[in-house]
């Protein structure tokens, strides 16, 4: 059985447990954007401003503050939450004498970060994304590209059942092969009118 070295894939592909899927159970490179919503409206600082210790299990906040891991409902520290993220939480007293405070955390207190069971999977697929051969990737990243145009302009989005979904996929193959050929083949000259 072959095995692929790497996956080239859009941003769909791109959630924790895909990578997580992809890294640690089949050990291949993902060459997927990694989905991140981390972002934050309000302009506050991002949870990438703080420094996670993997062998201590903390975050490290700009002001050198220690945010650590709160335990889940469960009890159990070992565990994420229900909804597979860990929370790390600052002391209290530590973001309410600390004078990034407005910018850290200005809608609640104390600074929380939260941090997916699966970030180990994602850290690797960010790496790759500061690579060259990212970018090679991202320009052989064709056969997504033929999908999306067959969904969008040829209207093929309605896939119903296995067999459905089968014989849609061949009669689409089928016609962008067609478009392929019809490129291929040399437009007929026609001859001037003397």
């Amino acid at each position: 059985m072959l095995w692929p070295r790497k996956l080239i894939a859009d941003t769909g592909y791109g959630s924790a447990e895909m990578l997580a899927w992809l890294v640690h159970e089949r050990d291949i490179e993902p060459h997927i954007p990694v989905v991140d919503h981390s972002a934050r409206a309000d302009g506050a600082l991002l949870r990438t401003d703080s420094t996670y210790d993997t062998r201590r299990d903390h975050y490290t906040c700009p002001a050198g503050k220690l945010l650590t891991r709160g335990r889940p409902r469960s009890g159990d520290p070992a565990h994420p939450h229900a909804d597979g993220f860990f929370r790390y939480r600052a002391s209290k007293p530590d973001c309410d004498a600390c004078a990034l405070k407005p910018r850290c955390c200005p809608g609640e207190y104390p600074r929380k970060v939260m941090r997916s069971l699966h970030e180990g999977a994602r850290n690797p697929a960010r790496a790759i994304a500061e690579e060259d051969e990212w970018l090679i990737s991202r320009r052989q990243k064709k056969v997504e590209m033929l999908f999306a145009h067959l969904k969008r302009i040829l209207r093929l989005d309605r896939l119903r059942g296995p067999n459905g979904a089968r014989d849609e996929f061949h009669l689409a193959v089928a016609a962008q092969n067609l478009r392929k050929l019809a490129k291929l083949i040399p437009m007929p000259t026609q001859a001037l009118p003397a």
